[in-house]
């Protein structure tokens, strides 16, 4: 199978307030909108998309309708402390504060209107614990 784009797609009973989310705080713009589901494109990046599902519309099967869980996105950016200091002033939750984890990352934790995780990251030098575990090339130098 070649996959030719792939895309988280949220499930939510608020799309408009949900799509809007996306595009105020995370710099999204709708590529295509219905009542019913919005498509959202980064507007650094044509190829980040996002989109957004009424949770109990008639295509998804019934047992699976309903809401999001269970997922984080993770959004890696060039300077997270810029983006946690955007965060932060606009009032979002913060669920972990920023932080630089031993794995490679440093990166916060927010969440959407529907409890959906954020992890916004910019990836670090990891320590040599856990550059060991990289495939060779894989690590951020």
């Amino acid at each position: 199978m070649r996959c030719t784009q792939f895309y988280p797609v949220i499930m939510t009973g608020d799309v408009v307030g949900t799509a809007r989310f996306y595009c105020d705080h995370f710099r999204f713009t709708p590529a295509f909108e219905a009542d019913w589901y919005v498509h959202l494109q980064s507007r650094e990046d044509s190829t980040v998309n996002i989109a957004v599902l009424q949770g109990d519309h008639e295509t998804i099967p019934e047992p699976a309708r309903g809401r999001a869980s269970g997922v984080i996105l993770n959004f890696e950016v060039d300077d997270v402390d810029s983006v946690y200091q955007a965060v932060t002033a606009s009032g979002l939750p913060i669920c972990l504060a920023l932080r630089d984890e031993p794995f490679g990352q440093r990166h916060f934790i927010t969440r959407d209107p529907n409890g959906v995780l954020i992890d916004v990251i910019t990836p670090i030098p990891p320590s040599e614990e856990f550059l060991a575990q990289y495939a060779p090339g894989a690590a951020a130098t």
